[in-house]
């Protein structure tokens, strides 16, 4: 079969289980990996041999750049020590203990490559959390799996690359430790300048296919220097993909922003769909390695089973520590409520802070970051408006964390859901063939995880919905609040009124009038001018011109308001959305 075959007939099959797997009720990954396994059979498919290197430099810097382009950065960083947690110390203990069992059960395995096979399974997969999106959980606990998956790579395949080169050879923890660092370290800074690149580049190109075709190589833009340097090339395509996540919409028009989104989407539907397709068209292959090799099938499920079973038990060890964790802070948060609410009137009353206040105000890194804002206007000679103006808005992100966590509080469902999520998928797949060709064991190894990784997606992944059903966890819209909703309606309009009070002036006051009256509409309202003459032309450009200049200063305020906090990042993406395309239909319009 020929590569243009190939190509059509994946692409045809991947619209088709698409199409079909909501009116089967499963998730289409999990039908593909099916229908991967059920096309394995076929006498006329030939053997599949999935390269690593594609999926690890080829596949996964694109996916993760787009699930991190769409993370919310404020949820993110609420729940940044959870994620951390998960994605480092969770991965080490997970590897380290399938290491020992792993020797246990494979006579002659070394050490070493016992705690490899453990890094290869320990990390949840980013693709696979496309599932967790399709089973309808809290929008919380998406947010961490997704940062926990986009992360946890590192760790894994840190701790790979450093237990094969350990077996025969003494390695430090120190010099483990050491790796993991700069492979963490140096990924965030070259993620993080070719983000802030990215952003300075696109801002300054105006023609919208050129700026779309541009987003598609900064993932990879990323990921080779930090390769090239021993740094992790997906840390790197994840900071990058944060960053321009956040910047963009002051950066790109939008135009450019929903025209990057939904070729995305194009992509990571074909990305994701051959991913699960190749998992279950390759296990074939590599249970037909093991047998010529002379190794035992059997040996491998039971490897395969008892690794998988002991990476969910350790997760839920940790899950349930975290939780506890969690809901002994949220008992405090009443206390340290009432002081910023005190210091929040006292602030409104024209007050600077005291040093007594600044201690209740909030403990750890949310204090460091009011010193450092104070240190910076106190060094840029500002003005005590301009100081208490600081505080104020380091006060309400915090009274907006306190508000988020409270209403998103972790229990037993919510951590169930956590330890059912952590689905293996491609990564474990990808990185178990990542093995030298002189590993013991290597066969039995790299079916035994694919075999962690299929099954965990077909079984997790078929009964996820299900559980989270039975738990009544399934997702509460972000954006589907109508009070919120109307609340941020208010507030964007009576800003944007506020800020362009002087501007109205220079209009004629019919048509400020008209756009008072129809700001809560999402039709054009210049609607009602129709260019029957010169004049009622000329009327509808001023009052074109008129709303893109309230749409401009409404996603300004919309900006703000997401650096702060106080709605759910679904909302403020829907708001803005929204004024995206209301500005893109009046731009058509005038073209």
């Amino acid at each position: 079969m020929t590569l243009e075959l190939v190509a059509i007939v994946g692409v045809v099959v991947v619209v088709a289980v698409t199409a079909l797997a909501p009116r089967l009720g499963v998730a289409a990954p999990l039908l593909l990996v099916a229908l991967g396994l059920a096309a394995s059979l076929l006498p006329f498919i030939d053997r599949v041999t999935v390269p690593p290197e594609l999926i690890l430099g080829g596949v996964l810097p694109p996916l993760l750049y787009s699930a991190a382009v769409n993370t919310p950065t404020m949820e993110f960083r609420r729940d940044f020590r959870l994620i951390s947690t998960f994605s480092v110390v969770l991965v080490v203990v997970s590897a380290v203990t399938i290491g020992v069992i792993a020797t246990w059960l494979v006579p002659g395995l070394p050490i070493g490559i016992g705690v490899a096979l453990g890094a290869i399974i320990s990390p949840t997969d980013a693709v696979a959390t496309s599932i967790v999106r399709q089973a309808g959980v809290a929008p919380r606990l998406v947010t961490v799996l997704d940062g926990e998956s986009m992360l946890n790579d590192a760790s894994a395949l840190v701790l790979l690359r450093s237990a094969v080169a350990a077996v025969g050879v003494s390695i430090s923890v120190w010099q483990v430790g050491l790796d993991f660092l700069w492979a963490v370290v140096a990924a965030v800074v070259i993620g993080f300048l070719v983000g802030k690149l990215h952003l300075a580049v696109r801002s300054r190109i105006t023609q919208v296919s050129s700026n779309v075709a541009l987003s598609l190589v900064v993932p990879f833009i990323a990921y080779v220097p930090a390769e090239e340097l021993g740094a992790s090339g997906l840390v790197a395509a994840v900071t990058a993909g944060i960053v321009t996540g956040y910047g963009a919409p002051r950066s790109m028009g939008a135009q450019d922003r929903l025209a990057e989104r939904a070729v995305w989407r194009t992509v990571e539907l074909l990305l994701e769909s051959a991913v699960f397709l190749l998992v279950g068209l390759e296990a074939r292959t590599l249970a037909d390695d093991l047998i010529e090799q002379g190794g035992s099938l059997g040996l491998a499920i039971v490897v395969a089973v008892v690794t998988a079973t002991l990476a969910i038990a350790i997760r839920a060890g940790f899950v349930a520590w975290s939780v506890w964790l969690l809901a002994r802070r949220n008992r405090r948060t009443s206390a340290v409520r009432e002081k910023l609410t005190q210091l929040q009137d006292k602030l409104a009353d024209g007050q600077v802070p005291t040093a007594a206040d600044r201690r209740g105000a909030s403990t750890g890194r949310a204090r460091r970051k009011v010193r450092r804002l104070e240190r910076e206007a106190n060094a840029g000679g500002a003005s005590t408006e301009a100081r208490i103006g600081r505080w104020q808005q380091v006060v309400e992100r915090r009274l907006a964390d306190i508000d988020y966590l409270a209403a998103e509080q972790f229990g037993w469902r919510e951590g169930v859901i956590l330890v059912w999520a952590g689905m293996r998928g491609a990564v474990t797949i990808a990185a178990s063939q990542t093995l030298p060709a002189d590993t013991p064991h290597r066969s039995l190894l790299v079916l035994s995880a694919t075999l962690v990784a299929v099954g965990s997606l077909l079984i997790q992944g078929l009964t996820l919905g299900s559980v989270a059903k039975v738990l009544g966890l399934n997702a509460r819209g972000g954006d589907s609040d109508p009070v919120k909703w109307a609340e941020l309606q208010a507030e964007l309009r009576s800003a944007a009124m506020t800020r362009l009070a002087d501007k109205l002036d220079a209009y004629p006051s019919e048509l400020v009038e008209q756009l008072k009256t129809r700001l809560t509409r999402t039709p054009d309202a210049e609607d009602d001018f129709r260019p029957d003459t010169a004049a009622a032309g000329e009327r509808m450009a001023t009052f074109r011109q008129l709303r893109l200049d309230m749409i401009a200063v409404q996603r300004d305020e919309l900006l703000a308001l997401r650096d702060v906090g106080t709605y759910p990042s679904a909302m403020l993406s829907a708001a803005l959305t929204q004024l995206d395309a209301e500005q893109l239909g009046i731009e058509m319009h005038h073209v």
